[in-house]
């Protein structure tokens, strides 16, 4: 089983695509760089740790103000 829950990370970030791209490219940031930004993640893997992040809050998406449809 995940954990993080798909229903909890889809209550942080509400689109599974977006979700994908986001924990596929902090996942990415992690491997280069090696910093995490919780402590103590239960997940060796890349996407585990980022998935893992979204799930804490310290990894959110911020909205465009700009860009919305009139």
């Amino acid at each position: 089983m995940l954990d993080p829950s798909i229903d909890s990370l889809l209550s942080k970030i509400n689109s599974k695509y977006t979700l994908v791209t986001l924990a596929a490219r902090r996942a990415r940031q992690i491997s280069e760089t090696k910093k995490v930004l919780i402590d103590n993640p239960k997940s060796h893997q890349y996407v585990g740790m980022a998935l893992e992040e979204i799930q804490a809050g310290k990894l959110f998406l911020e909205e465009e103000v700009g860009n919305s449809p009139s």
